[in-house]
């Protein structure tokens, strides 16, 4: 039940805005995490492809992303996100209607792939910078448990509604292009949508320091983070999780999917066990909160060593319904202590 905080903020109509075109934008782009792996597989049935692929995408979010935010902090996060939306918008739509004229290949789906990995690594810092501005600093904490509740609800709902639309036109484990072409346009008319409900938004302007130039802003920034010990430690650490752990894993459950299960249906099972897992393990979040602040770094290793477990077990599965049960308890985990490391982050920086 939402408590009377929950309340006042849902009465703030910049929350309102925010959260509904996210909500909208978020379950688009589900979406475009089945099908673009899928399109890959489709094409080569080869685990390697499709790494490049991640990788393509993956690459300019790593190397762009403080690039991104210096932009943001410089010229607006709004018109920022703005126009990250509609390049994303763009690029789906070119690519949904290059698939219908069956132009597939290999070489259009690393292509999108990068072109949505640059237009992201501008668009997810200009997002988190919006926050701040859209809600009363009282209402920041609240505002992100309610934000991450919603995207972890998307990822519930969007991979199942995904499954739906690739699902149609398949035939055994192959997915039409068709059925792709679909999920790629869908996800550009919610880019449209959540653009749209963004321009509705009133954002009160930030004091910041004195612009001393992009590249020195961006040398600023990383001298922040190295100089602070918990967090320079913190951002090494998730970055070495990422490489070893996240990046693998986006390759492996499609591979899995396609080779040992069901095809896309069953990739849209793993991925919406896992968001539902998240969100209750948000809903959860508020349970101990004290404690998990006095212990920050120990509980954040001691989940990712049950995560790492799990995750082992993962490989050695048959059925979906077993991957799902596996990936809801990950989930969960992690949907725990997520609110916490956000709000934690901000905070500091």
């Amino acid at each position: 039940m939402p408590s009377a905080t929950d309340t006042d903020l849902l009465r703030n109509t910049n929350f309102r805005w925010l959260l509904g075109g996210g909500l909208v934008s978020m379950l688009g782009d589900q979406f475009s995490m089945l099908a673009l792996p899928w399109l890959v597989l489709s094409l080569t049935g080869d685990s390697l492809s499709l790494g490049i692929a991640v990788a393509l995408m993956g690459a300019p979010r790593a190397v762009l992303i403080l690039l991104g935010g210096t932009v943001a902090d410089r010229y607006s996060p709004r018109r920022v996100l703005l126009l990250s939306k509609y390049a994303n918008a763009v690029i789906l739509l070119a690519l949904a209607g290059l698939l219908m004229l069956d132009h597939a290949s290999l070489v259009l789906a690393y292509a999108a792939a990068l072109a949505l990995g640059i237009a992201s690594a501008f668009g997810i810092p200009a997002g988190t910078a919006i926050l701040p501005q859209a809600v009363p600093p009282q209402a920041l904490q609240n505002a992100n448990g309610l934000q991450m509740a919603v995207r972890q609800l998307s990822l519930l709902a969007g991979p199942l509604l995904a499954a739906l639309v690739l699902g149609a036109h398949a035939g055994g484990q192959q997915t039409g292009m068709a059925a792709l072409a679909a999920a790629f346009a869908i996800d550009a008319l919610t880019f449209v949508f959540s653009a749209w409900t963004l321009r509705q938004v009133t954002l009160r302007p930030l004091a910041v320091a004195a612009a001393q130039g992009m590249w020195r802003d961006m040398a600023a920034g990383l001298a922040m983070v190295w100089r602070d010990r918990p967090l320079r430690s913190c951002y090494i650490y998730w970055a070495l999780v990422a490489f070893f752990v996240m990046g693998p894993l986006q390759v492996a459950l499609p591979v899995l999917a396609s080779e040992r299960l069901h095809g896309a249906a069953a990739l849209g099972l793993l991925m919406g066990a896992h968001g539902a897992g998240t969100l209750a393990g948000m809903l959860a979040s508020s349970l101990g909160g004290a404690w998990l602040r006095q212990r920050f770094g120990a509980t954040l290793l001691l989940v990712d060593a049950i995560v790492g477990g799990l995750l082992m077990a993962l490989g050695q599965i048959e059925t979906a319904w077993q991957g799902a049960a596996l990936l809801a308890v990950t989930g969960l985990l992690g949907g725990y202590v997520q609110v916490a490391i956000f709000t934690w982050i901000q905070r500091r920086v």
